[in-house]
This record gives C-alpha cells, sequence and structure tokens, in this order.
C-alpha cells in the first residue's frame, strides 16, 4: 500500500549467531509488573513491557486500574498509537474537536485511539473499578492537553497512568 518503512536498523541476524535464549521471548509475570511511577489513592498502574523491562523498541504495555468516576481532561498523545483492552468494568470515551463523539467499551473489548485525536477517558461506573491493558506504538509519554469545554467535566478523580500523570 505504498507503505515502505526502513528496515536497516534491524538486521536479520542468520541462524545461530544470536543467543535466542537471551534475546527471545519474554514472559513477565501478572503479579511482577513494574509500579515505576508514584501511585496515588484509588489507582493503580504497572509497567509490563518496555526496553528496561523486556528490550522491547516499538512499544509500551501495561495495566491501569481507574477510580469510579475518574476521567481525564482532553488531550491527544501526538504521533502515538494507543490500544486499550478493558478486563473489568466500564469505559467511556469521548473524542473530536468538541468531544461530541462518544462510545463505551465493556470487558472484553478492545479501543484502538489513533494518533492526534482529540478524546477523553472517563471510568463510566460510579462504583466499579476500572481495569484495562494499555498498549503504545512507542515510550515517550506524549501528552498534548487541549483546551476543550468538555461535556463531562473532569473531577477531582484524576485518570493517572504513565502518560496521564497526576
Amino acid at each position: 500500500m505504498g507503505d515502505h518503512h526502513d528496515h536497516h536498523d534491524h538486521v536479520h541476524p542468520a541462524s545461530g549467531a544470536v543467543d535466542w535464549r537471551e534475546h527471545g521471548v519474554k514472559v513477565v509475570p501478572g503479579d511482577q509488573l513494574d509500579p515505576n511511577t508514584a501511585q496515588t489513592p484509588g489507582m493503580n498502574r504497572a509497567t509490563a513491557i518496555n526496553r528496561a523491562r523486556a528490550g522491547a523498541e516499538k512499544l509500551w504495555a501495561g495495566t491501569v486500574h481507574i477510580h469510579p468516576d475518574a476521567k481525564t481532561g482532553a488531550h491527544h498523545h501526538g504521533d502515538l498509537e494507543s490500544v486499550i483492552f478493558v478486563v473489568k468494568g466500564r469505559a467511556r470515551m469521548r473524542w473530536g474537536d468538541h468531544l461530541e463523539f462518544t462510545a463505551e467499551a465493556g470487558p472484553g473489548d478492545f479501543i484502538y485511539v489513533p494518533p492526534y485525536v482529540p478524546h477523553q477517558e472517563i471510568n463510566a461506573s460510579p462504583d466499579e473499578v476500572l481495569e484495562c491493558v494499555l498498549v503504545r506504538s512507542g515510550q515517550d509519554p506524549v501528552v498534548v492537553n487541549l483546551d476543550i469545554a468538555p461535556v463531562e467535566a473532569p473531577t477531582t478523580v484524576k485518570w493517572i497512568d504513565p502518560i496521564h500523570k497526576a
């Protein structure tokens, strides 16, 4: 599709030239995630996959547990793509120039957020924690806060993960 990427930075080694035990598949057990940022009451976030933990070059993955009723302000993540997988609870997404579009997702659902899309994440439940797995196309914590009057105003409870800082 005319999508030509330069892959010269990753030379495919001849078989036997690499110690695949050391540089192969990594399993990061769920109880060994890295809570590498300061924690906030009602929220827990943790890194599973990044350069330091698994040698990943192009991805970041981790978990985030979001307090009931938490909402973000309007923002986008620059050229990063994000995938959110809902494990438990109810997520509401708002997006658009005026956050005029909305969709909800529950357990087992995937949410895709393209680059530069103005959006707001909301825990749609007043009494249930929202547990999600996040995967991003890069490891830089890019977040661009936007001056949009949201349909649903951010609450005193903040949505916090490694990219949505307190």
